[in-house]
C-alpha cells in the first residue's frame, strides 16, 4: 500500500520485522542479550562499549579493524566472559548470532577520512549493507550513528531533521558526507523493504576521553595547540560556527533513548558558538 506524504515523497508501508532467533521466545532458557557493536575500539564507540557492560544480561561482540581505533580503549574488557573482540573489517561479511546492532565503524575524522576516501566511503555503503544483511537474517534492531555532515554546508542553522541538507557530491570530503547519506538511505529502504527495525542517530561535534588528540577537528585543534603553546588557529572566513559536547553518561543516555522514539534523531545540545 503506497501514501504520499506532505512533502511530496512516495511511502510504502514497511513489511512486519523478521523473527529473532527462537532462543529469544524460549519459556525455559533465558538468553543474554547479544549486541554488535562495529568500529568498537574508536573514541565514541568504546565508551559506548563501557556502558553496555555495564549490564550484566548483555553480551557484546565488538569488531573492528582499527583503522582508527586502538584496543587498549577495550582493554579493561579482554577476557571478560560477557565480551569479545574480533578484528575485522565490515566491507566483507560477517556471520554472527545477535540481537542488537550498534553500527558505528566509519572514519569521522577529516584526517583520516581524506586519507583513504575510497575505503571510506566503502565503509559507508558496503558496510552498512553488510551489517543490513546480517540484521535481516537474524532478525535483530539496528542503530546507525550518522553525522551532521549528511546537511553539508548548510544554509539554515541549526538544522532540523526535516532540513534534507546542501552538499557537494565531489567534493574532498565528500566521501564522508554523501556516504553517510547513502548509509541513511539504506537503512530506511531496508526498513520499508523488509521490515528491519531501524534508527539513525545524527552526531554532531564530540569531543571527549580517548579521542585522538591529532584527530583534525576543531576542539582537538585548539587543544593541542595550546599544549603546545601555539597560537590557536582559525580557518577562514571565521564566521563558522560549532556545536560541540563533551562525551559523558547523558550523552551515552541519549543514545539509548534513541530506540525507544523516532526513527531518526540529532544528538546535539547546547548553542552554536562562533568560532571568532
Amino acid at each position: 500500500m503506497a501514501t504520499k506524504s506532505s512533502n511530496g515523497e512516495q511511502q510504502t508501508s514497511s513489511k512486519p520485522p523478521p523473527l529473532p532467533s527462537p532462543l529469544r521466545s524460549s519459556k525455559y532458557f533465558q538468553a543474554n542479550t547479544r549486541i554488535l557493536v562495529t568500529g568498537g575500539a574508536g573514541f565514541i564507540d568504546s565508551h559506548l562499549v563501557d556502558k553496555l557492560m555495564e549490564n550484566e544480561k548483555d553480551e557484546v561482540i565488538v569488531v573492528d579493524n582499527y583503522f582508527t581505533g586502538s584496543k587498549d580503549n577495550l582493554r579493561k574488557w579482554i577476557d571478560h566472559p560477557r565480551f569479545e573482540l574480533i578484528r575485522h573489517d565490515i566491507t566483507l561479511p560477517l556471520f554472527v548470532e545477535v540481537d542488537k546492532i550498534y553500527h558505528l565503524a566509519c572514519p569521522a575524522s577529516p584526517i583520516f577520512y581524506k586519507y583513504n576516501p575510497v575505503k571510506t566511503i566503502k565503509t559507508n555503503v558496503i558496510g552498512t549493507l553488510n551489517m543490513l544483511g546480517l540484521a535481516k537474517r537474524v532478525g535483530a534492531r539496528i542503530l546507525l550513528t550518522s553525522t551532521s555532515e549528511v546537511y553539508g554546508d548548510p544554509l539554515t542553522h541549526p538544522q532540523p531533521e526535516t532540513y534534507w541538507g546542501n552538499v557537494n557530491p565531489i567534493g574532498v570530503r565528500s566521501c564522508y558526507d554523501e556516504g553517510n547519506r547513502v548509509a541513511e538511505t539504506l537503512m530506511y529502504d531496508y526498513h520499508r523493504q523488509h521490515g528491519i527495525e531501524i534508527r539513525i542517530a545524527r552526531i554532531f561535534n564530540t569531543y571527549g576521553p580517548r579521542m585522538n588528540i591529532d584527530d583534525g577537528r576543531v576542539v582537538s585543534n585548539f587543544i593541542a595547540e595550546a599544549l603546545r603553546g601555539e597560537p590557536l588557529t582559525v580557518q577562514k572566513p571565521g564566521s563558522q560556527t560549532r556545536t560541540a559536547f563533551v562525551m559523558s553518561r547523558t550523552w551515552l543516555t541519549a543514545l539509548f533513548v534513541s530506540w525507544r522514539g523516532r526513527t531518526l534523531v540529532r544528538l546535539i545540545s547546547g548553542t552554536q558558538v562562533n568560532l571568532q
